[in-house]
């Protein structure tokens, strides 16, 4: 069972939850903050933080038996995905864990490994989206609720996380692929073009070339052309 505290203002719900791991806290707690002045995305990047979004962190207890820890990027994504459903039909992830809009980023989750723990953030736009990137922003809007979608989220995490211990990566993967933008979609990683082809058996990306080649993207930006 989920145990959700808020507060109203902290400088990133990720850093205080990896301090929170650091000293023992049990998996299953998610921090809610109405507001961040430290809040980060991916590689570095500030990830603005107004009032009426969601922001908000949870952590999980790894284990050698377990899926490999990175592949809860995975799981994070369809959980939010399934959650974000509730309220829009349009959404869809964007590897290997961005919510997307009509090609436009909804949300973003930001994993961050602390010990045995891995530290999983998500930042989802409701109210408000940011006008100023280098690449469209989309919200949902401020009828939805940040404690309503956590709610949903939290339930949606549980389960998926659940599957992924008990049943593996596979189901988690098929859950992913069947919410993400359709293969053959053109997609650019570091610099190369190619096309969507999937997901290996590890959840890295499978980019087709114009050669017809395959190359694997383990990490990194991927964009949608």
């Amino acid at each position: 069972m989920a145990a959700i505290r808020t507060v109203s203002e902290t400088g990133s719900t990720n850093d205080d939850v990896a301090v929170l791991a650091r000293g023992g806290a049990p998996e299953g707690l998610w921090l809610r903050a109405e507001r961040q002045t430290g809040g980060k995305g991916r590689q570095g990047r500030a990830w603005q933080s107004p009032p009426g979004n969601l922001y908000a962190s949870t952590l999980v207890r790894v284990d050698p038996k377990h899926p490999p820890p990175p592949s809860l990027a995975l799981v994070a994504a369809v959980a939010l995905h399934e959650a974000v459903s509730r309220h829009t039909g349009r959404a869809r992830i964007k590897w290997p864990n961005d919510i997307i809009i009509n090609r436009a980023k909804l949300a973003g989750i930001l994993l961050e490994r602390q010990g045995d723990a891995v530290v999983i953030g998500f930042g989802v736009n409701l109210a408000h989206h940011p006008e100023d990137l280098d690449r469209p922003a989309a919200s949902l809007g401020a009828r939805v609720t940040p404690e309503a979608l956590l709610r949903r989220l939290a339930a949606s995490f549980e389960i998926w996380l659940e599957r992924w211990r008990t049943q593996g990566l596979a189901p988690v993967r098929a859950a992913w692929l069947a919410a993400a933008h359709p293969v053959g979609t053109p997609l650019s990683s570091g610099g190369t073009e190619g096309t969507f082809d999937g997901l290996d058996e590890t959840g890295a990306l499978r980019l087709r070339l114009a050669d017809g080649a395959i190359r694997v993207v383990h990490a990194g930006d991927v964009f949608l052309v």
